[in-house]
């Protein structure tokens, strides 16, 4: 993984050149007990701080590309601090048999890359592509109004534990602790975190997506775009969701209510 991450340009396609400012470096998780490389951008000292979450079988160059760089630069002093972490092939970003990823993320992978960037620890938002749009909203029902906002883009869901991709969940009970549609039944379950969800024309997952939406009602903003479920469909669409977490975070550090 290390050596595709150092060589960026080539691992994704025309458009996975690195973006400026980032880096890439090892943490020796202790949770986990393996060494996990990590990419950061850096924006800027005391700015906020964006978990990017990639899916299964994936990496954190994943998100790498001129429309990620272009879109930093875009939103000038508004642009956060960006963590790209490593989640192993088919991790789903939550504490299992295998180890505690949820733990790690959270008391390894965020607090090293606040250390690094300078960013302010108290504006944090997270997002994901797939099984990482799964983690990113696990991990903010597991730690309500811990982020500022969190994002499901065309988050792996499903609606019973039979349904679900070999290996997501060790097992019934697993997927149960897990389960997000169930959460969002009776309650608000993210506390003071904003929610944003999108899913694509022909996912897989657009059913339970879009149930998930449903049952948060208008306090979780939900978008249909076209395209099909791949890198390619959330790259094209980090414009607006950059966007949209850049005005959350900012309206996390005035406090100000409402959608962003």
């Amino acid at each position: 993984m290390a050596a595709c991450l150092l060589a960026a340009a080539g691992c994704g396609g025309e458009d996975a050149d690195a973006p400026p400012h980032s880096e890439t470096y090892t943490l020796n998780s202790k949770v986990l007990d393996v060494d996990l490389d990590q990419v950061i951008v850096r924006e800027g000292r005391g700015r906020p701080l964006l978990v990017l979450l990639h899916g299964k079988d994936g990496q954190p160059g994943d998100f790498y590309g001129k429309t990620l760089d272009r879109t930093l630069n875009a939103l000038g002093a508004e642009a956060p601090n960006v963590l790209m972490p490593a989640g192993g092939a088919s991790s789903y970003w939550h504490n299992r048999r295998d180890g505690e990823w949820g733990r790690y993320l959270m008391h390894e992978a965020i607090p090293e890359a606040v250390a690094k960037t300078g960013a302010d620890a108290k504006r944090i938002a997270i997002g994901g592509f797939s099984m990482g749009g799964f983690g990113a909203l696990a991990l903010a029902l597991a730690h309500p109004g811990y982020f500022c906002a969190a994002g499901g883009h065309a988050p792996a869901l499903w609606k019973t534990a039979r349904a679900t991709a070999p290996g997501a969940f060790d097992d019934p009970a697993d997927f149960k602790r897990h389960d997000l549609l169930a959460a969002a039944k009776d309650r608000w379950p993210f506390g003071g975190t904003r929610i944003w969800i999108d899913v694509d024309a022909h996912d897989p997952f657009r059913a339970a997506t879009t149930e998930l939406a449903h049952e948060l009602g208008s306090r979780a903003r939900f978008t249909v775009w076209p395209g099909t479920h791949s890198t390619t469909y959330i790259r094209r669409h980090l414009p607006q969701t950059l966007r949209w977490y850049a005005v959350a975070l900012a309206a996390c550090k005035s406090g100000r209510p409402g959608d962003a």
